[in-house]
């Protein structure tokens, strides 16, 4: 017990930088998914193709690819990030295409007779989306949203590839240095305690759209 509280600090540390990541990463990509899908759901050719080609490259490729390149790619055309910022970055736009064709799925499930009734109500275009289908779309979707949130918490591991401190990467440097799994194993606790308050939160927002069966 004495060794935990020892390596608890540097656990929580990185603990601290995996939620930092998780939290920015939603807040960008949840927003940039919805926008994505509306463009891929769009009548206008290019801009759907070109989507279409950010989507096919992200869901393509590795995010640990995805890493390096953004990090160490990238400066060789005067493109540099901060570790941190890098990471965010790819973050943000791979799993804002997986969001997109998750919101993609949810738009093409609304009947259109309910953008025609909003038509026939005078509403504009951004006001049907508000009132009428994107909460329609949110209740649809939130299952699938709640899978890519739960990857999101253990994929913030991949970022040890470009040196950045988090939990993994925390309870690594503890296991190397005192030769003992006792870190590995509190890390894999606390990534169990990360999901499963994801999971509680995602229950209560399932639960909250539940008005609209």
């Amino acid at each position: 017990m004495h060794y935990v509280m020892e390596i608890l600090p540097s656990l929580f540390q990185g603990a601290g930088m995996t939620l930092k990541l998780f939290f920015w990463t939603l807040l960008g990509s949840l927003p940039l998914g919805i926008l994505v899908s509306l463009g891929l759901t769009s009548k206008f050719r290019p801009l759907q193709w070109l989507l279409e080609l950010y989507v096919w490259l992200m869901r393509g490729t590795p995010l640990l690819l995805q890493l390096i390149f953004v990090f160490y790619g990238l400066p060789i055309i005067g493109i540099v990030f901060q570790r941190y910022d890098a990471a965010l970055f790819a973050f943000i736009l791979n799993y804002g295409a997986y969001f997109a064709e998750i919101f993609r799925g949810g738009f093409q499930s609304i009947d259109q007779g309910q953008y025609e009734a909003a038509r026939v109500l005078r509403l504009s275009y951004g006001q049907t989306l508000r009132k009428i289908v994107i909460p329609q779309v949110v209740k649809i979707v939130i299952p699938s949203i709640g899978n890519e949130v739960i990857n999101l918490v253990k994929d913030s591991s991949l970022v040890y590839v470009i040196g950045l401190g988090d939990l993994l990467r925390a309870g690594n440097v503890a296991t190397a240095r005192d030769v003992t799994l006792v870190p590995l194993l509190l890390v894999g606790l606390i990534y169990l305690i990360l999901i499963g308050i994801c999971t509680f939160i995602l229950n209560k927002v399932e639960k909250r759209y539940s008005y609209f069966k």
